[in-house]
């Protein structure tokens, strides 16, 4: 997908002024936050379970090496092939090699953000293979996801009764539908033949397992099981921190995942992918093929950013973000969004390139809260706003302004003297109403909203009396 993360600002003012995006945003708030509240609230031993998860991943990523090698046997054992592409160029090449082996000339896949991150789409449709499925409704609208859960959940319901009229109408459907199980409908009427059509099926995979050999797949739709089952071969496209040890290992991160995605005990579907098909098996690929990108994650490993390669992409830390409930998904400019993205796509594509994003966070911690795999993103964030700075890709009147408060800020004495009486004049200016509508310097809160004024005393002149308190 085309790269926009440099005009993060630019993508977030359209963002704000779209007005059919605001309106399907806004349904985070009372879908996806409410729904896994009452999940987690359901299940006592959450908590307990998002610390077994957090140190199973760890211990994994400490052994990657090792774990990826049992994988690998395993598959090869039960008569499947394993290709490690090092980026995103030797992965499109691995897909179309093997798609041009058994002469495919359609293809479907299922949701895969791994497949957005290589640009799959567009290279096959360059060199004359037909992709389809996948995240159907972006696919018609030719947009990437905006949601690594949901890819299409900035459209209104009106939107896609839109694109349908627009795209059905060579298959006979004419009538324009109002009600999403009607579009549902037409959408599974229009795309089952195509499975059956397809040459090559291509998914992703939520997680390989070292002890057995199996790719998992965790879906709501049913549609990745087709995409597996029916066409000749089966490639599974992937990034190397998908494995695990253990089916049991497993057991534990499906119990959290749902829970936090989607607000399910369990999703709808979650399917055990073992190779090829064996003699007596009824139906499945007669090839079974797993690439393992790497694509920067491998750099890291070791790093204070290595914490990151726990996340299972559930979507959590998405639903929960004002940032991303303010401007959506494609206002972050590539693949990943939300504080997942805004700490994974700097440490893939390069701090020069998405500067902007980390600094796309108020730092509420809401995310970390969330996050079933305790994932500490607003440490990273800060973590990669320090390395900006020190990369000079700050504008220069913000590192001016930095570099003029960190010089104060090392002078106690002279920052209370300034600080103290620079706050009650702001608070006596804004007067009664306690907030500016203007103000030098902070058009960018006060743009949008209203900026409080500074009220009572300063922290430190309440910490100071705090102690003298404590000292009686």
């Amino acid at each position: 997908m085309r790269l926009t993360t440099p005009a993060f600002k630019d993508n977030a003012r359209g963002a704000l002024a779209d007005p059919n995006l605001q309106e399907s945003l806004g349904k985070l708030r009372t879908g996806f936050q409410a729904i896994r509240a009452d999940a987690v609230a359901g299940l006592p031993d959450f908590e307990a379970l998002r610390d077994t998860a957090r140190d199973l991943k760890d211990h994994t990523l400490a052994n990657l090496d090792e774990y990826l090698t049992r994988y690998e046997a395993k598959v090869i054992e039960l008569g499947g092939h394993v290709h490690w592409a090092r980026d995103a160029a030797e992965a499109r090449d691995i897909v179309l090699e093997l798609c041009r082996s058994v002469g495919a000339r359609k293809v479907t896949k299922g949701k895969s953000m791994i497949a957005e991150e290589v640009g799959l789409n567009e290279f096959l449709e360059a060199n004359g293979i037909e992709p389809d499925l996948g995240e159907y409704i972006v696919q018609l609208a030719k947009e990437p996801p905006s949601h690594i859960l949901a890819p299409a959940v900035h459209k209104t319901v009106a939107q896609v009764a839109d694109l349908f009229l627009e795209h059905h109408g060579k298959y006979g459907k004419t009538r324009r539908l109002e009600q999403p199980p009607e579009l549902v409908a037409e959408a599974r009427d229009v795309l089952r033949a195509r499975y059956f059509e397809a040459d090559v099926g291509i998914t992703g995979a939520n997680f390989l397992v070292a002890e057995n050999g199996a790719s998992v797949i965790v879906t709501n739709e049913g549609n990745g099981d087709l995409t597996q089952v029916l066409p000749r071969m089966h490639i599974v496209l992937t990034s190397i921190e998908k494995v695990v040890p253990s089916l049991d290992d497993v057991s534990v991160l499906l119990r959290i995942l749902a829970r936090s995605a989607t607000g399910q005990e369990m999703s709808a579907y979650t399917t055990f992918s073992f190779g090829p098909k064996r003699a007596d098996d009824l139906d499945g690929p007669d090839s079974f093929h797993v690439i393992l990108l790497d694509n920067g994650r491998a750099a890291m490993l070791g790093t204070e950013f290595q914490d990151m390669l726990r996340c299972i992409r559930c979507g959590a830390c998405l639903n929960h973000c004002p940032i991303y409930g303010a401007v959506g998904g494609h206002a972050y400019g590539w693949v990943y969004s939300g504080p997942m993205g805004a700490v994974l796509t700097p440490a893939l594509i390069g701090i020069t390139d998405a500067a902007h994003l980390p600094n796309a966070s108020t730092l509420c911690g809401r995310c970390e809260s969330v996050c079933p795999m305790r994932i500490p993103l607003p440490r990273m964030l800060r973590d990669w706003r320090r390395k900006a700075f020190e990369a000079k890709l700050m504008p220069p009147r913000a590192r001016a302004g930095l570099a003029v408060w960190a010089w104060l800020a090392a002078r106690p004495a002279l920052y209370r003297a300034i600080t103290g009486p620079a706050m009650r004049l702001l608070a006596a200016m804004a007067g009664r109403k306690g907030r500016f509508r203007a103000l030098p310097l902070a058009g960018g809160w006060t743009g949008g909203r209203d900026l409080p004024a500074p009220q009572g005393a300063t922290f430190q002149a309440q910490w100071a009396q705090k102690q003298r308190t404590r000292r009686r």
